[in-house]
């Protein structure tokens, strides 16, 4: 804090999913402070969440000390992810252009314009059991679409299953790597955009953009 953060007048907070979660390259910020949102737009990826400060967090610790801090969250704990690796770099790069840092590249990068999520939620597992996902990251789901099954495998003669819903349409922005779930555990978390299906799009033509990068 005295070394580091109190000389700064900008910072990017760098996280991954927590333990058996993965999470999509994503941008969390209070856009309410104009100077942090054209920060956050800068960045460059699909996904902004617009995020209060959370207490005893490192970006409120540099809120107090006035260091605009954008957060940036993608894949999971103690994996490296590829396409998070190289959208970091180079949202890095682009914001430390945008503030005059680094003169403007000469290579012609698509900067795409990102979508904002007013809200999300996670959706939480219904039953205990073993969880077969049917969407993936980044994928677009519409309200009460099937997007996994929790069997029981200690009642192996009914074989019951137990569906799991989104309760709203949205973009599917995290979710659980593990095949066992607890009743109660977050599974997937959701967020909701006036039109998820575009940037739904969006996505993928970004993943299209580092695939010779990867």
């Amino acid at each position: 804090m005295e070394t580091i953060v109190k000389r700064c007048d900008y910072g990017i907070d760098i996280h991954t999913g927590a333990i058996h979660r993965s999470n999509l390259p994503q941008i969390r910020a209070k856009l309410d402070d104009t100077e942090t949102e054209e920060l956050a737009y800068a960045f460059g990826v699909p996904v902004i969440i617009d995020s209060n400060i959370r207490d005893g967090s490192l970006r409120e610790a540099a809120s107090n000390h006035g260091v605009k801090t954008l957060l940036y969250e993608t894949g999971e704990a103690l994996r490296f992810d590829e396409l998070g690796i190289k959208a970091g770099v180079r949202g890095i790069h682009s914001v430390m252009r945008h503030l005059g840092m680094l003169k403007p590249s000469k290579r012609k990068e698509k900067i795409r314009e990102p979508y904002v999520a007013r809200s999300r939620y996670w959706l939480r597992a219904p039953h205990a059991g073993i969880l077969r996902s049917i969407k993936k990251l980044g994928d677009h789901v519409h309200k009460k679409e099937l997007i996994g099954n929790i069997s029981d495998p200690t009642d192996i003669f009914s074989q019951a299953e137990f569906p799991v819903h989104a309760d709203r349409s949205g973009l599917i922005i995290g979710k659980t790597n593990l095949p066992l779930v607890n009743e109660g555990d977050a599974i997937y978390h959701i967020a909701y955009f006036e039109d998820s299906t575009e940037v739904a799009q969006e996505i993928e033509n970004f993943q299209q953009d580092f695939d010779v990068l990867l």
